[in-house]
């Protein structure tokens, strides 16, 4: 159907990306796993490359492997950009039109639609640089789902910042490719 280039960062809903990662492809979609390294503290980039039959982008230096995508070709192939989970530091990034790893580099490359999925501590998403960066992405065209408003965090503390449910996510993604 789609192809979906899936962003996955260092936050510990990344695990929901092998679900999110198997729906999609499941629905026909050739999905395409990008992971900050922090990300790979919390699932394998081989589950990922399992689940969407597809080598998963790390760093850069990945590319030198000649059956490896490109970032530029990722980019350019995108119908949809999904970064799900995103961490504040990769909302910085991205806000900032900072590339020094193959998510930020696609995501400046791409001129596909771009839907993020934020998930972090609720002190974290409230704080005034983040919602800097945030109101700069959607000022740039980025689309938003989440996070959630209440629930329990990893953390321990009871209040926003959750991953929206997987099921949602697919929901906006069918929206936003229909």
């Amino acid at each position: 159907m789609s192809n979906i280039v899936l962003g996955i960062t260092g936050s510990i809903a990344a695990y929901k990306a092998a679900d999110l990662t198997s729906r999609l492809v499941k629905e026909g979609h050739e999905v395409h796993c990008v992971m900050s390294r922090s990300a790979t503290e919390f699932i394998t980039p081989l589950t990922l490359q399992t689940l969407s039959r597809n080598p998963v982008l790390v760093s850069l230096q990945d590319e030198k492997d000649s059956w490896k995508p490109g970032h530029i070709a990722l980019a350019d192939n995108a119908d949809l950009m999904l970064i799900a989970p995103a961490t504040a530091n990769i909302l910085g990034l991205m806000a900032n039109g900072l590339a020094p790893d193959p998510m930020t580099s696609i995501y400046l490359a791409t001129k596909a639609p771009v839907l993020i999925a934020p998930a972090m501590n609720g002190k974290m998403w409230h704080h005034k640089a983040t919602q800097r960066n945030v109101a700069q992405l959607k000022e740039d065209g980025c689309a938003f789902i989440g996070p959630e408003e209440e629930g329990m965090l990893a953390c321990g503390y009871e209040g926003a910042g959750r991953l929206w449910a997987v099921e949602s996510i697919i929901e906006e993604v069918k929206t936003l490719l229909a």
